[in-house]
């Protein structure tokens, strides 16, 4: 885009567009809504490999486990993800987990627990969705619930 800056009319800066960069200015098309929000650097809080924690972890952030955690994890509206580092000793409750490390503990997630291939879970898991990738360690039990009940319009559950 070509534009010339005029210093020295007075205090106010502005940008004055010259003819050949009215032609050059293409329509900007629309994006395209995301069905679901991706989880941000901002929205989701780390432990890093380098930490260790004991004790109980609450909140209302996605919160991703790269080092070592003992105790709970009780972060029921929102996603953990364990990370390839990732050494938990505690039960987990979430919306969404999401392991690649390793876990020893009951998993409890109120939409799904996803087990990667070089993840491993020690406990049993609790969910409406479990996926359990090839080469993926677990031991323990599945309980698989049935989703939240939504009401339709007319009242009826659907």
């Amino acid at each position: 885009m070509c534009a010339m800056w005029k210093p020295n009319e007075g205090s106010s800066t502005s940008i004055t567009p010259t003819p050949e960069s009215a032609r050059h200015m293409a329509p900007v098309p629309a994006l395209e809504p995301v069905a679901r929000p991706a989880v941000t650097a901002a929205d989701q809080a780390t432990i890093g490999k380098g930490l260790s924690i004991n004790g109980e972890i609450t909140g209302s952030e996605s919160l991703f486990i790269d080092g070592k955690v003992e105790g709970n994890v009780n972060l029921p509206g929102s996603r953990v993800t364990v990370g390839r580092n990732g050494q938990v000793v505690a039960n987990i409750t979430a919306r969404e987990i999401v392991i690649m490390g390793k876990v020893r503990g009951n998993v409890s997630a109120s939409d799904r627990v996803d087990i990667r291939a070089e993840g491993a879970l020690t406990g049993d898991a609790a969910a409406a969705r479990v996926s359990i990738e090839d080469g993926a360690y677990f031991k323990g039990g599945i309980d698989i619930r049935k989703s939240e009940m939504k009401v339709g319009s007319h009242g009826a559950n659907i």
